[in-house]
């Protein structure tokens, strides 16, 4: 079957569509593509390329291959990239995964803020929804989770950086005189957007209904928290999302305030238990600890500090 140097001249040829692109792009000569491409099809058993006018036309098989080919080969490129930075000592790179309200702001400041100290640290960063979690962990698509609960499985393990709360948003023109938090009970007999069915959120919002034996009528369900302010925004009804993602999505058309009572949840860093944490994602996750438990402190900055208004 295919080796990792047939791996690789077929990625580059497939790419470039010629031999001598491929040459090019390999720092090698083209009797020495065309040697390893002849060599991969024998061993495979079937032509990858046709060959017309000195171009190459991929063949059904090619295609086939290229989805699987193109994997291995980005996974070699970050194998090269690792060793790169191990040599280099005090240089490295976190690949890392975060929920999409995490990622609006937190996230990012804690990067930039890391990346000051550290310079010579790489970023690879993408967002994830909470199902995704295991799979992107296991299939180590990255190095660190960042999520508001942690999965439970045997192969997980995690690190509490922080915590945080749901949240009521909604348009200041529906609620101009909002107490500093608001009962779920305000959503009653309301159009709202609601997040019942995304991850731990939903259940966290749903075990509160239940629990307050309320009947609400959700006029959309979304699955991303980060799209419930542009539906609120558009007069679509209040919507329940975490208080990241809140003050990420602050502007001065909207508000927001957190339910009464509290219902709280953890932000957690989750990484493989059997793959224990490279040094220098300690103190990266020290700073996005910081950073977590500064957010949550502090007040929002497009509006006021809430007065109470009458007695509890």
């Amino acid at each position: 079957m295919m080796n990792l140097r047939h791996i690789e001249v077929f990625h580059a040829v497939y790419v470039n569509g010629t031999v001598s692109g491929a040459a090019r792009a390999l720092n090698v000569s083209q009797p020495s593509i065309s040697k390893v491409l002849r060599h991969a099809e024998i061993r495979l058993g079937f032509p990858l390329f046709e060959r017309a006018k000195g171009r190459l036309t991929a063949t059904e098989e090619a295609h086939a291959l290229f989805r699987e080919v193109d994997e291995i080969y980005g996974r070699v490129g970050s194998l090269q990239q690792t060793a790169k930075n191990i040599r280099r000592g005090g240089e490295g790179r976190i690949r890392l995964a975060v929920l999409p309200g995490f990622g609006l702001s937190v996230a990012p400041q804690a990067v930039a803020r890391f990346r000051k100290e550290r310079p010579n640290v790489s970023f690879d960063i993408q967002t994830l929804h909470h199902a995704d979690i295991l799979r992107t962990l296991t299939e180590r698509e990255c190095d660190l989770a960042i999520g508001y609960e942690p999965p439970k499985h045997p192969r997980l393990a995690h690190t509490q950086i922080g915590s945080g709360e749901l949240v009521l948003m909604f348009r200041k023109q529906d609620l101009p005189d909002a107490p500093p938090r608001l009962s779920l009970r305000v959503l009653e007999g309301r159009e709202f957007v609601s997040l019942a069915h995304s991850g731990p959120m939903g259940n966290l919002f749903n075990n509160e209904v239940a629990r307050q034996n309320l009947s609400l009528q959700e006029s959309i369900t979304i699955q991303t928290l980060y799209t419930a302010a542009p539906l609120v925004r558009q007069g679509m009804g209040m919507a329940v999302v975490d208080d990241f993602t809140a003050r990420a999505c602050l502007d001065p058309e909207l508000d927001y305030r957190p339910l009464d009572p509290p219902v709280r949840f953890g932000v957690h860093c989750i990484y493989l238990a059997d793959r224990p944490l490279p040094r220098l994602m300690q103190p990266f996750i020290r700073v996005l600890s910081q950073f977590t438990t500064e957010t949550v402190a502090k007040p929002p900055t497009d509006r006021p500090p809430l007065r109470v208004i009458g007695a509890r």
